[in-house]
C-alpha cells in the first residue's frame, strides 16, 4: 500500500491513464479486426477500413499508448494482407472474361 501523498495521487493518475489507454488500444483493436474481416470477405469497403485502421494506430503510437515499432509491424501486415487479396481478386477478375 502507498504511504505517501504523492504515492497514492500517483495511483488516481495511473487509474485515469489506464483507462484513457485501454480505450485507444482497443479501437486500433477493434478497426484491425473491422478491416481485416472485410479484406477476407472481398468487399469493396476494405481499402478504407484499412485507412481508418492505420489512422487509429498512427494515432495510438503517436500518444506513446502503443510503441511506434508495434504500430509500424501492425500496419505493415494489414497492408500486406490488403495487398495479397487485390492481387489475388485482380488475377481472377481477367480469367472471368
Amino acid at each position: 500500500m502507498p504511504v505517501t501523498k504523492a504515492a497514492i495521487k500517483e495511483i488516481r493518475v495511473a487509474e485515469r491513464r489506464k483507462k484513457r489507454n485501454k480505450a485507444v488500444r482497443t479501437k486500433a483493436k477493434s478497426e484491425i479486426t473491422r478491416a481485416e474481416k472485410l479484406i477476407f470477405s472481398g468487399d469493396e469497403a476494405a481499402k478504407q477500413a484499412v485507412v481508418e485502421a492505420i489512422s487509429s494506430l498512427d494515432k495510438a503510437a503517436e500518444k506513446v499508448m502503443i510503441h511506434r515499432n508495434n504500430a509500424a509491424r501492425r500496419k505493415s501486415r494489414l497492408m500486406k494482407k490488403l495487398n495479397k487479396a487485390q492481387a489475388s481478386a485482380a488475377k481472377t477478375e481477367p480469367a472471368k472474361k
